[in-house]
């Protein structure tokens, strides 16, 4: 039990004190030295408050420790073989339904869209699509706030779309996750309705209200709860007005969870990725939100659901009776999840999750997704040597740079046109070379960069709107659309880009959301025909990574990790050994040793045998 009296060495020692150290220093753009300190590890944290009094407030220290004492394991060592699985062979593809392929010229892309292109996700060497939510929805936040669990979303199909899709993707050798949105519903959702006409049916205790709202705010902006004339009662909603949380604490609920989630099963998908599956337990009472804790992670109230006291719990509940009678796979996104408790969520022995996302790779520290920066690739190294040493072997990374709600990597990396190909086969280089399962978003495999926007009116994504009308309260529109430029989530929604006609080749009409003229450059058709290209690269390492199952479970070693701008590294086994060498700059960079063995591929058609070029990377193997 740690106290005020505890040192900051002790809560170091502690899987969520641990995390959570490493998230504040990262917010704050501070050096682990600091923590590793023996003078500053000696520290009681009692006298936090004193020392840091211009950022954390008296109360900070007792929360804290609330949750730091809600978890007293610790993740096994690797004394067991890493156990083999199809999930840690495969390559994964994203798409995003909405903005993949049209079919009926509605602008909106559809199932028997995905349908026509399923060849060409074969032909890319994809092994399983994850597919971003297609379930009946008023569309508040595109898909992510469910009406009706068993039904498609009108403007995707119909339900005998999705049944000729999975067998089209069976068909091909290939698999199909869903997205499972089950932390929060529509308030169209017929749950949601009964809660607030019907308060004391069984329904009415399947959403969380509260008869005065606490301090907790919306992801989405503004406060997290929603006031209902109907009950006179405050409904919490973490994200938009019409995404209402759902009460876990309530074990029909859960049941009626389970049961939807075995529907989808008994029809044959091979598994789920789990939306913000660690907010689903809150703290009892649902506590006010501590004011330094909101300051430093911009949101207030997060300490007390990021990691619920019960979350293991209803995690392993749902494992053991509905993902392992169906051998179904699990990826959670996990915002806030740092490796220590990540460890706890995935290892193989406590089953849980399969996998989760964790996302503080996608910015540097002491940025934010809505500041405009250029990511330095250094930092990418250092977060996955750390992860590749660190993790362990009963849990399987989780490796991507892109998906729906992120602004797309080459952009944020550099934007000079020049880098483009060779910055999206560097990352393809890294994604698909260490050990973990890769995470491909739609178009990643052009190199899609970030839209050319002019004004807000040309955004469609309600965090960018909601972010945007809060920040013109304080500053200039034009101030406040160039912040939301920076991370909008629209940047990674817009339509694939499949040829140089009119609308990409993804639908005869309009798009739902605009697109610039990149496509006249960047498309599938003309990448197809150029051998080198980022999609053919992409082809070409995805057939080198089966034909080289080293990078499946090998060792992953790394060298001259102190050199700046050198990502160097080793796979091994017993029966073979890759080399990885990859320039992080925009500079030539001088060689200290020239590699031995056979180049198998690079991002340069031809090798300079005395330095790196800029952004060069490339794949060998030794004797």
């Amino acid at each position: 039990m740690l106290t005020k009296k505890s040192r900051i060495k002790d809560v170091y020692a502690n899987p969520i004190g641990r995390d959570i150290i490493d998230r504040v220093l990262l917010q704050m753009n501070i050096s682990k030295k600091a923590v590793n300190n023996p003078i500053i590890g000696s520290l009681r944290l009692k006298v936090l408050p004193k020392l840091l009094k211009s950022q954390l407030d008296e109360g900070f220290v007792d929360t804290l420790l609330t949750l730091l004492n809600t978890e007293h394991e610790t993740a096994k060592g690797n004394d067991e073989m890493i156990l083999k699985a199809w999930w840690k062979e495969a390559v994964f593809y994203q798409i995003y339904t909405r903005s993949f392929k049209d079919s009926n010229g509605d602008g909106i892309g559809d199932l028997q869209g995905i349908i026509s292109k399923l060849d060409y996700i074969k032909e890319l060497g994809i092994d399983a699509i994850w597919l971003s939510p297609i379930y009946d929805s008023p569309n508040d936040d595109n898909g992510y706030d469910i009406r009706d669990y068993h039904k498609i979303m009108a403007e995707f199909g119909t339900m005998e779309d999705f049944n000729q899709l999975l067998t089209e993707v069976h068909n091909r050798d290939m698999k199909l996750i869903m997205d499972l949105v089950v932390n929060h519903t529509s308030d169209e959702h017929k749950w949601y309705q009964k809660a607030i006409q019907e308060p004391n049916s069984k329904y009415g205790d399947y959403y969380i209200f509260k008869d005065q709202p606490n301090n907790w705010t919306s992801f989405f902006s503004g406060s997290a709860w929603n006031y209902v004339e109907e009950r006179g009662q405050y409904a919490l909603h973490l994200f938009s007005k019409k995404q209402i949380d759902l009460n876990w604490e309530n074990e029909t609920l859960r049941q009626e969870i389970h049961d939807m989630i075995k529907w989808w099963l008994e029809k044959g998908i091979d598994g789920f990725r789990l939306d913000v599956i660690n907010y689903i337990s809150k703290r009892s009472g649902l506590p006010e939100a501590n004011e330094s804790i909101g300051k430093l992670m911009e949101y207030k109230g997060v300490e007390h659901y990021f990691y619920g006291p019960r979350l293991h719990e209803y995690l392993h509940d749902m494992k053991e009776k509905v993902f392992i009678p169906y051998n179904a796979f699990s990826v959670g996104e996990t915002p806030g999840i740092g490796m220590e408790m990540s460890k706890l969520l995935t290892a193989d022995y406590r089953k849980e999750l399969d996998m989760v996302f964790s996302f503080d790779h996608l910015e540097m520290p002491g940025r934010t997704r809505f500041d405009d920066y250029h990511y330095d690739l250094n930092y990418l190294k250092s977060f996955m040597i750390n992860w590749m040493e660190n993790y362990g072997e009963h849990c399987q990374p989780s490796l991507f740079f892109e998906n729906h709600d992120n602004p797309r990597m080459i952009s944020k990396i550099n934007s000079e046109r020049q880098y483009r190909n060779v910055l999206g086969k560097l990352l393809a280089v890294i994604q698909l070379t260490l050990r973990g399962t890769p995470f491909i978003y739609q178009g990643q495999e052009l190199g899609m960069i970030n839209q050319n926007f002019q004004s807000i009116e040309e955004l469609r994504d309600v965090e960018s709107l909601n972010l945007y009308d809060e920040l013109c309260n304080t500053m200039k529109k034009e101030e406040a659309f160039s912040k939301i430029l920076a991370g909008s989530r629209d940047h990674a929604r817009t339509p694939m880009q499949w040829n140089n006609q009119q609308y990409a080749g993804f639908s005869t009409g309009k798009p739902w959301i605009m697109m610039d003229e990149d496509y006249k450059i960047c498309n599938v058709e003309t990448q197809f025909q150029d051998e080198n290209s980022i999609l053919r690269f992409f082809q070409n390492l995805i057939t080198l990574r089966k034909e080289h199952r080293v990078i499946y479970y090998g060792e992953v070693l790394f060298i001259n990790q102190k050199e700046k701008d050198l990502f160097a590294y080793y796979r091994k086994d017993g029966t073979e050994t890759l080399y990885i060498e990859i320039n992080l700059s925009s500079s030539n960079k001088k060689r200290t040793k020239y590699p031995e063995g056979i180049r198998l591929l690079s991002n340069y058609a031809e090798d300079s045998s005395s330095f790196l070029r800029p952004y060069e990377a490339s794949i060998w193997k030794y004797n």
